[in-house]
């Protein structure tokens, strides 16, 4: 494709499009993207406000559309998908995979005393100071059965605070709380016993 296809103030046609779209993927033409992103680019953000998306996250997410169209436009082939379809899959792939951080984000609990620094040593640091196991499993024995199942889920099983209260269908307050309340009893435990 030797030149630029312009199509100022014309319906673009499929064959427009896919010719646009070879000229960006093998040229790196920015004339065609250009007609390509004024075609697109508005439809991409309507689709996604329409999912859902407020107007500032789907205009985000129709400029990485966008750039994922220029740097991937040499796989496009109209043999296989019309250029919307290809387009399109692209704005959804990513609207998924947008949904999918946002939803890991939102699981992260900022009160979560792992994101904090603190002056108490590390759970792992009392148990490098305990004389040795037995000092341990010694401790724990005097902790209430609610604080050491919790402890146990927490530290044995490495599971997260959210886990362990849907498990024992508890607040996640409630299930911080007893770990605190467990470690503070194992500290003052085991430090008498060093």
């Amino acid at each position: 494709m030797a030149s630029t296809v312009n199509f100022p103030g014309t319906a673009l046609s499929a064959a427009d499009l896919s010719d646009l779209l070879e000229q960006v993927g093998q040229e790196r033409d920015r004339a065609a993207f250009r007609q390509i992103f004024q075609h697109f680019a508005p439809r991409i953000r309507t689709f996604l406000v329409q999912r859902r998306l407020s107007g500032a996250q789907a205009d985000d997410l129709t400029q990485d559309v966008m750039l994922t169209i220029w740097r991937r436009a040499e796989s496009y082939d109209r043999s296989k998908a019309s250029p919307s379809t290809w387009i399109y899959t692209i704005a959804r792939n990513q609207h998924i995979d947008y949904f999918r951080k946002t939803a890991r984000a939102q699981q992260l609990d900022e009160n979560d005393p792992h994101f904090h620094l603190n002056d108490d040593p590390a759970p792992d640091a009392l148990v490098s100071r305990a004389e040795d196991v037995s000092t341990v499993i010694e401790a724990l024995s005097t902790l209430p059965d609610d604080q050491r199942l919790v402890v146990d889920l927490a530290f044995k099983e490495g599971r997260s605070h959210r886990d362990i209260a849907d498990q024992l269908d508890l607040p996640l307050g409630t299930v911080k709380s007893r770990i605190r309340l467990a470690m503070d009893k194992l500290r003052v435990c085991i430090g008498e016993q060093e």
